[in-house]
């Protein structure tokens, strides 16, 4: 059975333009990591950027298949400096209003493959019209074999993270 331990858990009392761990112990199988957010951002969704180990060059790529109406889409991003298209909800949502995110990254330590990352995203905002709601998996690579010893969100809009956004951080061992 899988014994899930919390590394990290951060309520924001205020306003914040990132959530980063650092000195993250290699002793774990995986991490996960729930977030239940929303940005300051003045469109209806905004998207979280990971990274890892503050690397900004480019060895990320990201594939997502998302909804937002009764069509399914999807987008490919490659050579990038993140991680992108992961879904967070903008200031137009309703007040209490935050979006859910499940990121899992298997194998997190190892330091022989690149590391993959899965996310589950859901932006609902109590609205059948089109475009005002998301969900969204995206499929993540970020081409080192270096273990992770830090993770960044950031929102893309360039904006805040807003008071009482929560990130929790999961060693995950036995799974």
């Amino acid at each position: 059975m899988a014994a899930f331990t919390v590394i990290d858990h951060t309520e924001l009392g205020a306003a914040a333009s990132s959530y980063d761990v650092t000195s993250i112990a290699s002793s774990y199988d995986h991490l996960m990591l729930e977030v239940s957010a929303r940005t300051d951002n003045a469109s209806i969704w905004d998207d979280h950027w990971l990274t890892i180990n503050g690397d900004s060059g480019a060895n990320y790529s990201s594939t997502q298949l998302y909804a937002v109406s009764a069509t399914v889409y999807s987008n490919r991003n490659a050579g990038a400096t993140k991680i992108e298209n992961l879904i967070v909800g903008g200031a137009p949502l309703a007040a209490d209003t935050f979006c859910a995110m499940k990121l899992w990254i298997p194998n997190y330590a190892n330091t022989t493959g690149y590391k993959q990352v899965s996310a589950q995203c859901a932006m609902e905002n109590a609205s059948a019209v089109d475009a005002t709601w998301k969900l969204a998996t995206t499929a993540g690579l970020w081409d080192s074999t270096a273990a992770i010893n830090q993770i960044t969100l950031t929102p893309k809009s360039g904006g805040n993270y807003i008071q009482y956004s929560t990130f929790t951080l999961y060693g995950v061992t036995g799974a």
